[in-house]
């Protein structure tokens, strides 16, 4: 990665990745633009930028609109399980059931509040037909500042209710009037010498920012990239929290059937894929199939396992739990190997068994691996002894080809944006729908959050997007803007990847977008770099 470049940095007037039209070819007067982005009203103003960062690479930034200071602020408020509800015991959340949104607005105008309650609508996507999903409620009253309904959330809570300030540019689908700003890379395989992979940094269990993790790979471009363990209650902080593959090494277990964005060293064959993988280990003659790689036995961030509670479904940013485990550690996992109740089998490079430990949680030396068991698969493990082979077998396809082989790269992500060039988001699929609470789609999926996505255009071109939000300068998207914002950039396959205030973009060792944690650049769990 760090060999000598010769960087042409080309200033073009337009936005020639984007639109399709070859670098010599925006030279010769002709001046194609940006296509305009389907946000906001059809006359906000836009304007954009490129320039080469290196050859077959670009970066184009669109803005699109303005601030406009007539975008009110509300008070929406946490709505209690009502009398008529399902469960009526439910905690307070954003979205509830009719009876109880009518309940809380009859309880506020009766202590002074005028409110109202309105439907909190789930468009149609591939796995999920247009429907009603529950109702909100704010007040009444529009503020024109963020203190001003500050200072009315705080006269609610003295009466005994609960609401937050809310500035309404952050509604998916708004069409008030704002700022959206849109950071483009675009990696043409026909000209590109350098490198596209992905890094988790020195080691699996702790994060890095994406600022950070590019620098450490001499990196000319970097975004961050697939969902990662953020709680430590929900296993080791930065490992990723579906499938991981590093130029070929397989180091994180898929989440069963959700997608994944498939890269290679030269960008020949970026695409979204769904891949699986098996793992197994071989006790005392007996095959045991594995449950995953490098991460803390029992906790499934995402879900979607083998024997999970309360599901093996995927359930986004839900941890399933299941308490009888094999897992295998390698060497990238970090210092040690998680501690805990259970049994773990040491192994050198040739699979032969160095130690066995009657609790979890060692020291790896180079070269080597390991397995811990819990629950009812340690006592079968710690009858192992020192000088036995211990037979690991992992796999990962794409359904047509291996996916541990060098030049390969394979990050998490979902759902699903894009697919044959159309609309195709798999929400409900990859585990962004909670049967139990409609207020997780309504946050996650339909309300505005900063967002980065990738994918290929029809000309085979990889593209790294970043959209910053939760700012009053930047909107964000939702999840079906994202899928709209990315099929008018050309492309033809997409995924979301992780956003929020994971959401960053960085430039020679730079960052160029604006993250939306109160703190800053978020340290992620892996990141997309190009070299």
């Amino acid at each position: 990665m760090n060999r000598s470049r010769s960087r042409a940095v080309l200033v073009l007037a337009v936005a020639a990745v984007v639109a399709g039209v070859t670098p010599a070819a925006a030279g010769t007067g002709h001046r194609p633009s940006v296509p305009e982005l389907p946000l906001g009203p059809s006359d906000l103003p836009q304007s954009s930028s490129t320039r080469q960062l290196e050859p077959g690479v670009t970066l184009t930034e669109i803005t699109r609109g303005a601030i406009d200071p007539d975008t009110a602020w509300v008070v929406e408020l946490s709505i209690p399980g009502g009398a008529g509800s399902p469960d009526p015991d439910a905690p307070a959340r954003s979205v509830q059931d009719r009876g109880a949104a009518d309940d809380l607005v009859t309880r506020l105008a009766a202590a002074g509040f005028s409110a109202q309650d309105d439907a909190v609508r789930q468009p149609r996507v591939a796995d999920l037909p247009a429907s009603v999903i529950g109702y909100r409620v704010r007040l009444a009253e529009q503020f024109p500042t963020q203190a001003a309904a500050t200072t009315a959330a705080a006269s609610l809570k003295a009466a005994g209710f609960t609401g937050r300030a809310w500035y309404t540019g952050w509604d998916g689908g708004s069409d008030v009037a704002g700022q959206w700003n849109v950071k483009v890379l675009t990696i043409d395989p026909s000209r590109f010498r350098g490198e596209l992979g992905a890094t988790y940094g020195p080691d699996i269990e702790n994060r890095e920012t994406t600022t950070a993790l590019g620098r450490s790979v001499g990196a000319v471009a970097a975004i961050n990239a697939g969902f990662f363990v953020l709680d430590p209650k929900a296993g080791a902080q930065g490992d990723a929290a579906g499938v991981g593959v590093y130029n070929g090494v397989l180091e994180s277990e898929t989440t069963a059937g959700r997608p994944a964005l498939l890269l290679t060293s030269n960008a020949r064959h970026t695409s979204v894929i769904r891949p699986t993988w098996r793992g197994s280990v071989n006790l005392g003659g007996r095959s045991y199939p594995l449950d995953g790689i490098n991460r803390v036995p029992g906790l499934i961030r995402n879900c979607g396992g083998i024997g999970d509670q309360p599901t093996d479904l995927p359930q986004h940013d839900v941890t399933c739990t299941d308490p009888d485990e094999l897992i295998v550690f390698t060497g990238a996992f970090g210092a040690t190997t998680p501690a805990g109740a259970g049994a773990e089998v040491v192994l050198d490079r040739r699979s032969k068994v160095v130690a066995v430990h009657a609790q979890r949680g060692v020291a790896l030396r180079p070269g080597e691996r390991s397995v811990q068991a819990t629950g009812a698969e340690a006592a079968e493990l710690a009858t192992v002894r020192p000088g036995q082979l211990l037979r690991i077998s992992t796999s990962i396809t794409d359904g047509r080809a291996n996916l541990a082989r060098p030049g390969v790269t394979v990050v998490n992500g979902g759902p699903q944006l894009l697919q044959n060039g159309r609309v195709h988001i798999t929400q409900r699929t990859d585990g962004m729908v909670h049967a139990d609470d409609p207020s997780f789609a309504y946050g996650w999926v339909l309300q505005r959050n900063p967002r980065t996505f990738a994918g290929v255009d029809a000309r085979g071109r990889t593209v790294l997007v970043t959209v910053d939000g939760r700012q009053l300068g930047d909107l964000g998207l939702s999840i079906p803007e994202t899928a709209a914002v990315a099929k008018a950039l050309g492309m033809t396959e997409a995924i979301n990847l992780d956003g929020g205030g994971s959401t960053a973009m960085a430039i020679d060792g730079q960052l160029i977008s604006h993250p939306s944690d109160a703190t800053g650049e978020r340290p992620v769990g892996d990141a997309i770099y190009l070299g």
